[in-house]
């Protein structure tokens, strides 16, 4: 055999050897989320929440005093948690502190927005679902985070936004399952009258708003993103 040969044996051996401690560096990582989320060694790890499924998932929280912290969660048909990418984007333009703050998540789902910011500072997060079984699983979420400022609300979002006292809320979420599009225009409706004048709303829709439809609520785009299917836009009250 020649010496090219040894050479070339050597390089793929030398490949399939970072590959193996590549592979065992996941395993031990993985068994290191399970171990913090409570699960034996050697249980798999819960895969993130899945539109139009009926298992358990996760969601991650990036930033504030919960940062990296993995929270179990329920899947339902249309329950669609905003991807990493997109709430990293919308906190990095709200900015990381949002001590004082007072948030109303209206199709809270899983909480991700809420919990995020929670984790951030946030005085108070009103988390509004209808669904019983996600009621509870926020429910359990909060006291497992001991996250005093969050208050969780079975019943319809819209009307509870509808409910608030003008200019109640710094920060007004709204995201829909993407196929009830009769929600989106009332919520939006709401929440323009609810925020304060310099409050923002998030927005996540399955597609970008004109500026002629917000104008029709006193609204202009402040920052957009298409991420995907997602649309999500961080408006503002017109001046005035």
């Amino acid at each position: 055999m020649g010496r090219n040969s040894y050479r070339n044996i050597e390089q793929a051996l030398a490949v399939e050897a970072r590959l193996k401690r590549r592979e065992a560096f996941k395993q031990a990582e993985a068994e290191a989320l399970a171990v913090a989320a409570g699960k034996k060694p050697g249980s798999k790890v819960a895969k993130p929440a899945k539109a139009g499924s009926g298992g358990a998932g996760e969601v991650r929280i990036i930033g504030g005093q919960w940062r990296r912290t993995r929270l179990a969660v329920a899947q339902r048909p249309g329950l669609r948690p905003t991807p990493d990418r997109v709430r990293e984007t919308l906190f990095n333009w709200l900015g990381q502190d949002m001590g004082g703050w007072r948030c109303m998540d209206v199709f809270a789902g899983t909480g991700a927005l809420g919990f995020e910011a929670a984790s951030r500072g946030a005085a108070q997060v009103r988390m509004v679902e209808q669904d019983a079984g996600l009621c509870q699983q926020l429910e359990r979420l909060t006291q497992q985070l001991k996250a005093e400022g969050v208050q969780v609300q079975r019943g319809d979002g819209i009307g509870a936004l509808t409910q608030s006292a003008p200019g109640q809320w710094h920060l007004v979420f709204i995201d829909p399952p993407f196929s009830a599009e009769a929600l989106f225009a009332p919520a939006v409706k709401a929440a323009a009258n609810a925020v304060a004048q310099d409050g923002f709303i998030y927005l996540e829709a399955p597609k970008a708003w004109t500026d002629e439809e917000l104008t029709e609520y006193g609204l202009q785009q402040h920052r957009y993103l298409k991420a995907g299917a997602v649309h999500a836009h961080l408006l503002k009250k017109l001046p005035g």
